[in-house]
């Protein structure tokens, strides 16, 4: 990756990309420290100081925040409305004939027509998830003895949610800067930001554990230091897997010219939809504990969320690992169209061996992407789901259990940054020997 980014950084062009992705993620990392006004930061800070609400999911969206959530700044939402919106507006897109329409046959203007309608969605739902935390907020200012927040009037509330809105739509720009004039994947970069930017964090914690603690915090951190080697080591293989389908072209003869003849291999990657099934899983998954974090029920006292919605229990463990599966076929099937691809190999001449063109090969490139897709959804689920698992077994993992898919999101990233930088610096190369 360092050698990648180093000699991108030889060429002029890709280094103003790079220079233009530090500068938006420094504004960002700005806006994460701008507090919103009315509300008592340092008491902020001590509410999530305890380990019933670190370790519940307001400890998951201040992970994914990188420490904003918890600080109540400009940019406590982070990307969590526009991820909302974008699933709400990519599952309207199958549901509603004209939108679906309106994606596969509008074209350029088609796309932008429905990026313009996820921005009014994420609007909208920055609206509602700020009147949200505002009720956090005074539920939270109840049992702190009206320490949090200086008031709690019509104005004030205003003001706060407003504040909030204005901080996810910034935050959805700044993403799109990031992907249009930056290196690309622009949300998954302002993700990998927010992660790294808890590390330093992490390490202290970890230090001052070891130091402080008994000898059996030695134990379980030296656990949790190998498992996340061996985890990132497993990430990045099964990222860089693909199942690769052998295709022939048949030879062609053109005037005097012979074409075809030439055996290649169609590639599917087992991991082909990245992240963003583990991203918009927990997006779904943490709704109820949401709901009931804003409703002022988020508590051990309540059964409902202790067994049902609390992300340490087994009902959202089973319900986390389902719904990422269900998005990895999603985004397969919106990626891949055996239909589609089976009919471009007929047009030029290409084949499967072994399967007739049209119908049967079609079939055959959607079984291999059922397969493929079900492994690379289960490994994503593991992982997922396996840190979660040791923090419920000792307490002692609990800071691993919410970093533990993390890891995930920080190193697909990186593999994709460094991929998009590696084609950005091929077609450059290309451009300057055609030249």
């Amino acid at each position: 990756m360092l050698q990648t980014i180093r000699n991108a950084w030889k060429i002029a062009d890709l280094r103003k990309k790079l220079l233009f992705t530090f500068a938006i993620l420094l504004l960002y990392r700005l806006g994460n420290v701008i507090p919103v006004p009315f509300v008592n930061t340092e008491t902020m800070t001590q509410v999530f100081e305890d380990p019933s609400v670190s370790n519940s999911i307001l400890g998951l969206f201040n992970m994914m925040s990188g420490s904003a959530f918890s600080r109540a700044t400009l940019f406590a939402l982070s990307i969590q409305p526009y991820i909302n919106a974008s699933i709400i507006i990519q599952l309207l897109t199958i549901a509603i004939p004209s939108l679906e329409r309106l994606s596969k046959e509008g074209g350029e203007e088609g796309k932008k027509k429905i990026e313009k309608i996820t921005r009014y969605a994420t609007v909208a739902l920055g609206l509602l998830t700020g009147w949200a935390y505002w009720m956090m907020l005074k539920n939270y200012n109840i049992e702190w003895g009206g320490s949090l927040l200086v008031d709690t009037g019509f104005v004030p509330a205003l003001t706060v949610i407003l504040s909030f809105t204005a901080g996810s739509s910034l935050v959805m720009w700044l993403g799109e800067q990031i992907t249009d004039r930056g290196i690309g994947n622009g949300i998954s970069m302002i993700l990998f930001a927010n992660i790294v930017s808890r590390l330093p964090q992490m390490v202290i914690s970890m230090a001052d554990g070891l130091i402080n603690r008994t000898a059996s915090y030695w134990y379980v951190a030296l656990i949790a230091v190998i498992s996340m080697i061996a985890l990132i080591v497993f990430i990045v293989f099964i990222t860089n897997s693909e199942r690769r389908i052998p295709v022939s072209y048949a030879k062609r003869v053109v005037g005097r010219k012979v074409y075809g003849g030439q055996n290649t291999f169609l590639p599917i990657k087992v991991n082909m939809s990245g992240v963003l099934p583990i991203i918009f899983a927990q997006s779904v998954a943490s709704l109820p504990a949401t709901i009931a974090m804003f409703a002022g029920k988020a508590t051990n006292d309540n059964p409902w969320y202790k067994y049902a919605w609390s992300n340490t229990s087994v009902v959202y463990l089973v319900f986390y690992f389902v719904l990422i599966i269900a998005f990895s076929y999603f985004y397969a099937t919106i990626q891949y169209n055996p239909v589609e691809v089976s009919n471009n190999l007929r047009k030029n001449g290409g084949f499967i061996p072994g399967y007739r063109p049209g119908r049967p090969t079609s079939d055959f490139i959607a079984r291999v992407i059922n397969k493929v897709t079900l492994f690379g959804a289960i490994f994503l689920g593991v992982v997922a789901i396996l840190p979660l698992l040791l923090g419920m077994i000792n307490s002692d993992f609990a800071s691993m259990a919410i970093g533990g898919t993390s890891v995930i999101i920080v190193v697909a990233v990186a593999l994709e940054t460094v991929q998009a930088i590696e084609a950005q610096m091929m077609m450059r190369h290309y451009k300057g020997f055609l030249e």
